[in-house]
């Protein structure tokens, strides 16, 4: 049967295919559009499995934060290249993503993805548009915090996000701080919040290369154990938030500049997430 051009563009604006991608689909659906969206759909889901072995090593992060600011939602929406991280399609859908997972509170990736969006899970909803767009799109990670006050942080390239839980803020405004330290966060890398947040596996092992290296300078038996200790000291101090040197004045550690915002101000947790 003949494809108008207006059927062609209807169903464009009903699905955003591309022009030929919509006329091929209502020719081979005799011009029924049900089947048209259906056939639109599964060319995503081939397209999908074509390029499941490829790297999303692009994207953009959202954050979100309830009103008064006592927990934060990320999400990284992830594809192959630049190009499609700045489409606005893509950004679109990965704002919708975060909303849903803000409301619906999702236990992990995989229940987010089992979230209804438009009348399709938003796991179906990421087929649909990864045939649209034409790379492979996908949740790359999910974090929820809560705490006394969450300040959120995304760096300017949007691949970097971080969200800070503060505690101890005593009615005080603290927002400024929660946002210094999320940079700190975001620049610094730490591994946890201090020393008893270190997973005992990442101890044993600076304590093992501390060790190494104290014997490979021709260190006395005796004196390694003192030594791989004292390393795993410099560790914490270097790689823990509150005992980092605050990148803005040196001087000072995050523990100290944020007793000097406000007294007993510290940090209870933080999520860091980056692309690529």
């Amino acid at each position: 049967m003949a494809i108008s051009a207006q059927d062609v563009n209807k169903l464009r604006q009903m699905t955003g295919a591309g022009m030929m991608d919509c006329k091929k689909a209502l020719v081979e659906a005799d011009g029924d559009f049900d089947k048209a969206v259906e056939l639109l759909r599964k060319k995503g889901q081939k397209v999908s499995a074509s390029r499941a072995d490829r790297q999303t090593s692009e994207g953009v992060v959202f954050t979100k934060t309830n009103a008064d600011q006592t927990k934060g939602v990320l999400v990284a929406f992830t594809c192959e290249t630049d190009f499609v991280a700045k489409n606005d399609d893509f950004i679109a859908l990965g704002s919708a993503i975060l909303e849903k997972a803000f409301e619906e509170g999702p236990a992990d990736i995989e229940g987010l993805k089992a979230l209804s969006l438009d009348g399709l899970s938003i796991a179906e909803k990421i087929i649909e548009n990864t045939g649209k767009i034409g790379e492979k799109l996908e949740i790359s990670a999910y974090e929820v915090i809560e705490g006394e006050s969450v300040v959120p942080y995304v760096h300017s390239n949007k691949k970097l996000g971080v969200l800070v839980a503060l505690k101890g803020t005593n009615g005080s405004p603290v927002d400024e701080a929660g946002k210094d330290v999320a940079m700190q966060i975001a620049a610094m890398n730490p591994v946890a919040v201090d020393k008893d947040g270190v997973d005992q596996t990442v101890i044993d092992k600076e304590i093992e290369i501390g060790k190494d290296q104290a014997r490979q300078e021709g260190k006395p038996e005796n004196i390694i154990e003192k030594i791989a200790q004292g390393k795993l000291q410099k560790f914490f101090k270097e790689n823990t938030l509150l005992s980092q040197a605050f990148v803005k004045d040196n001087s000072q550690s995050i523990s100290q500049y944020l007793d000097s915002v406000s007294k007993g101000l510290t940090v209870s947790d933080f999520k860091r997430v980056a692309i690529g």
